[in-house]
């Protein structure tokens, strides 16, 4: 079993106590979270790999440690490389990724959302997904009354 150890980037930055907030990000930081979950688990290589115009692989390594500090990613030490992973499970980061995008761009409102997503998909929805769409809104619908 591959023990846990800090990831040299990691080291410089012990004291900083982040909040996971999504603007804290830069565009590359986004990025990269965004390979890493994509992956599932990956090392620095693997994540590089994924990028458009790939800073070095010590850029990568450096921006992995700085968001392992942010609390974005977590890894663990396979041999001599690192592995990461997202800090929190992908359904939670979708809840999470949701919540943003209904606050900067509906205002918060879900049928707002809702709206969009039909506006800009409607021809492209088989017979399935609408009956599983009108399925989960008659589901809420109940959970709500009750």
């Amino acid at each position: 079993m591959a023990k846990e150890t800090k990831p040299p980037a990691a080291e410089a930055q012990k004291s900083a106590t982040f909040k996971r907030v999504p603007l804290e990000l830069g565009r590359r930081e986004r990025q990269i979270v965004e390979a890493v979950v994509m992956l599932g688990e990956a090392s620095v290589a693997e994540v590089r790999n994924q990028l458009g115009d790939p800073p070095s692989y010590s850029a990568v390594r450096a921006m992995l440690g700085l968001l392992v500090e942010k609390k974005w990613l977590k890894f663990r030490q396979n041999g001599k490389r690192y592995l990461y992973r997202p800090a929190a499970s992908q359904q939670k980061s979708r809840r999470n990724a949701v919540s943003r995008m209904l606050d900067t761009f509906f205002g918060g409102s879900p049928s707002e959302a809702l709206a969009a997503l039909l506006d800009s998909t409607s021809s492209e929805l088989s017979a399935d997904e609408l009956k599983r769409m009108a399925k989960l809104i008659k589901d809420a619908r109940r959970d709500n009354n009750e």
